[in-house]
């Protein structure tokens, strides 16, 4: 009798099938993903771009806000959505499993409509990345994929999302996978994501979106001198995006504290969004704010237009209205590096460049995204001053985020493991 043990290990042909049908597996659902998404993506960009040059032809439109705000409450209220998370549901839902539910799709699309529709100041990403996420996740579970794979969906579907609304697909392919947890990256989700938002930009493309790329055809010579100067802003908007969290959150928490009641909150922050804009007696605040970006790069935006538009994308956001943070804080970005172009005499577009990738590091703690952002929306030519503004930004914003459910898995400044969520 013998005594060896038998090997009950799998044969290496099998491991190679799995991992081929595995590979196969995610080809198959990335392009799916991304055509879904990509049309999806494709009717919400359409959207918001239709509401929104039609306030800009409708002044009145903004006096709606209020009411608009009333029936965003009412639909998630009908929907049982009584304490409504956002992206940071999304998030989790990477991390711990969590459920997304089918109404997310529709709720998110039409509340986020309606904010831009009269006037609230606010983005659309964050709302693409909860839509892509919602789609992702239910097709996962349609097609009855375990919880592991669900994960993996999710991702892929705010890959496509953003992909499909930004026309950034290098940024979006990595974004899903790097926001959840910092120091992390989720390579699993490497195929899927990559495959679906290639396939969802171009999508979206052929049904006529448009990406934001605004192109910094002259870069000054990467001197030392230029470099400070760079650094400098970027430093400055890492310390601005720490304050953009923190003005986010405190905004909400106060909302909270003083209206209890959701319709009488969000009635409130509609109103106070009016009030503000017939003080600055302009529309250069409401809505995503695209053209005063464009304003910010030929070094022609206001002066104060970096801290009113902070104001106003707290006062709609935290009381309960739908869109995204990072279209506003790209606009900080641009609008506080075109500040400093002007009072600096440096290259206001470059700057404006710099502006927004710090902001947007700064606040998604993503820095290999931003960096990729970075060249898909400016171009190349700027590339050593991205790649330390990128680098400035990540360490100077510190342990701060928009998104409260996110995780820093290791310090920014040691190498040690930490796991904590953002401030």
């Amino acid at each position: 009798m013998s005594n060896q043990i038998p090997n009950t290990e799998e044969p290496h042909y099998k491991h190679q099938i799995r991992r081929f049908t595995g590979t196969i597996k995610w080809l198959v659902l990335g392009v799916i993903v991304g055509i879904i998404i990509g049309a999806v993506g494709a009717a919400f960009f359409h959207g918001i771009r239709i509401v929104t040059q039609f306030r800009k032809a409708h002044s009145f439109m903004i006096f709606l806000l209020p009411l608009a705000g009333l029936i965003i409450v009412f639909l998630y209220r009908l929907s049982k959505e009584y304490e409504d998370t956002g992206t940071n549901l999304v998030i989790t839902t990477i991390s711990a499993g969590d459920h997304l539910p089918k109404r997310k799709i529709p709720l998110i699309f039409i509340a986020t409509i309606l904010t831009h529709l009269c006037g609230g100041s606010a983005g659309r990403e964050s709302a693409a990345l909860q839509l892509g996420g919602s789609i992702g996740h239910n097709f996962g579970e349609l097609i009855g994929l375990d919880e592991d794979d669900c994960k993996i969906i999710t991702m892929c579907g705010m890959s496509a999302a953003f992909a499909a609304l930004f026309g950034t697909p290098m940024a979006a392919a990595f974004l899903a996978m790097e926001i959840e947890a910092v120091g992390v990256m989720y390579y699993a989700a490497l195929i899927p994501c990559v495959l679906s938002a290639l396939v969802s930009s171009s999508l979206a493309s052929y049904l006529g979106t448009v990406p934001d790329v605004f192109t910094v055809s002259i870069v000054p010579e990467f001197t030392v001198g230029n470099a400070v100067k760079g650094s400098v802003l970027a430093v400055l908007c890492a310390l601005i995006s720490i304050l953009f969290c923190i003005v986010m959150k405190k905004s909400g928490d106060l909302y909270k504290k003083y209206f209890k009641n959701p319709y009488l909150r969000i009635f409130v922050g509609g109103c106070l969004v009016v009030l503000l804009t017939l003080l600055v007696g302009n529309n250069n605040y409401n809505g995503a704010g695209m053209d005063v970006i464009e304003l910010a790069t030929k070094g022609e935006a206001p002066y104060p237009a970096f801290a009113l538009k902070m104001l106003f994308t707290a006062v709609t956001m935290g009381a309960g209205y739908k869109g995204g943070e990072i279209i506003p804080a790209l606009y900080i970005g641009a609008t506080f590096g075109c500040l400093y172009s002007q009072i600096f005499g440096f290259n206001s577009a470059l700057c404006s460049a710099i502006g927004m990738g710090a902001l947007f590091c700064g606040i998604t703690n993503c820095p290999i995204s931003s960096l990729l952002l970075c060249f898909e929306m400016f171009g190349y030519n700027g590339m050593p001053y991205f790649l330390l503004t990128i680098a400035l930004s990540y360490t100077f914003s510190g342990y701060y985020g928009v998104y409260g459910s996110q995780k820093i898995m290791y310090s920014k400044f040691h190498n040690k493991y930490i796991n904590h969520k953002t401030k």
